[in-house]
């Protein structure tokens, strides 16, 4: 059933603004939603006039939205292809007459293009997060098919947009524009110890051991498993650690009965989906990321605007945010005893650890401000605008 939230209290010397409409098939709180509720919120409100429709569900993001006043639309989407919420979706952009529609992920980008037809009178800007090598065939021929009915493809990092040009998009139609992310306030020397002390206590653990951390979900390919070996290397070398995951996904049963099997219950902790994730990196002496694939991490990020030190995979999209010795470490894909070394190097020189630290949250600041990444997707949208 379709939900929406309408606000009808815009003052007439705003009718002018431009009209943007924002699709994602949920508003749950994962990276993309957090990017797209960034942006929404993050758009001049005296030159744009957001709408935000989700094709499946709303979620946490849907209620920071509306506290901003930007109107949201559900729809309630059952099944993979739903031929009465591709209608509803239809007659819903229609009515609203946007100027521009920027659609998110998948299911959004293909419902979009599959509504507005062949040769679409408004502008359509698909955004994708991920070198998607997930996708079966019908997916990538239907991303082929689809792909001449959009005016431009964003992605956020060049490794993305490189892939969706081998689908069909010129360079001409597709840019890269990176993730934006705020930057919380530093926590002082003796709020930081008393974080992790009180957190710590919660979960049963000493308050003293050097915590290395997870967030993201749990998917193969995010190859946790290769974090958890390596971390049964470091507990060897070092037993004063402990590994704290935070997410879910569909390996957490494997990876918890894995951990069990090795008897490292003791000091690996499944935390599962928190709407608090972003408060256990004040927990974290070190973030690991060990994806085979990614788009742009928002967790990686958000660690990085933490301040802290981070050991991450080889892959394009992690190099972009990740200079090896300068903003963090950086090893092979899989190498598991590489992700023991080089953490063992944090744990050994805090010093590193703290210039680490300093250098990434520097470099959030100064190239991946969300102000940026508002006025870079501003003027797209004014660009293709006719």
């Amino acid at each position: 059933m379709l939900q929406t939230t309408l606000h009808t209290d815009h003052p007439a010397s705003m009718s002018q603004r431009l009209k943007v409409l924002l699709v994602i098939p949920t508003l749950d709180q994962s990276g993309a939603e957090k990017q797209l509720t960034l942006l929404a919120t993050g758009l001049p409100r005296e030159a744009f006039d957001v709408h935000v429709f989700a094709l499946t569900r709303g979620g946490p993001y849907a209620e920071t939205l509306q506290a901003a006043g930007i109107p949201v639309t559900v729809f309630g989407k059952r099944f993979k292809f739903d031929p009465g919420v591709l209608r509803r979706l239809k007659r819903a952009i229609l009515a609203l007459k946007p100027d521009v529609v920027h659609p998110w992920l998948f299911a959004a980008n293909a419902y979009v293009r599959l509504a507005l037809g062949r040769r679409p009178a408004i502008p359509i800007i698909v955004s994708e997060r991920c070198v998607d090598t997930w996708k079966s065939r019908w997916q990538l021929w239907l991303d082929r098919w689809l792909a001449p009915r959009a005016a431009m493809l964003v992605g956020n990092s060049p490794p993305v947009v490189d892939y969706y040009r081998a689908l069909g998009f010129s360079p001409e139609r597709s840019l890269a524009i990176p993730n934006g992310m705020p930057l919380p306030p530093p926590l002082s020397s003796a709020e930081r110890p008393q974080a992790k002390t009180a957190a710590l206590n919660k979960l049963g653990l000493d308050p003293n051991v050097f915590v290395v951390g997870y967030v993201g979900r749990l998917a193969p390919q995010k190859r946790v498993e290769d974090l958890v070996w390596a971390f049964e290397l470091l507990r060897i070398i070092q037993p004063q650690t402990a590994f704290l995951i935070v997410g879910d996904g569909p390996e957490r049963a494997r990876l918890e009965s894995f951990c069990a099997q090795i008897k490292l219950m003791d000091q690996v902790r499944f935390l599962g989906h928190r709407a608090d994730a972003s408060a256990w990196l004040t927990v974290f002496d070190a973030f690991w990321l060990g994806s085979a694939f990614e788009g742009q991490s928002n967790s990686l990020m958000e660690a990085m605007a933490c301040g802290l030190p981070s050991v991450v995979s080889d892959i394009a999209p992690n190099r972009e945010l990740i200079t090896d010795n300068e903003t963090g470490l950086v090893v092979p894909v899989g190498d598991r005893a590489a992700f023991t070394k080089a953490t063992q190097r944090l744990m050994l020189e805090p010093e590193l650890a703290a210039r680490l630290g300093a250098a990434a949250r520097s470099k959030i600041e100064t190239e991946f401000s969300v102000s940026k990444m508002v006025e870079r997707y501003a003027e797209v949208y004014r660009s293709v605008v006719p």
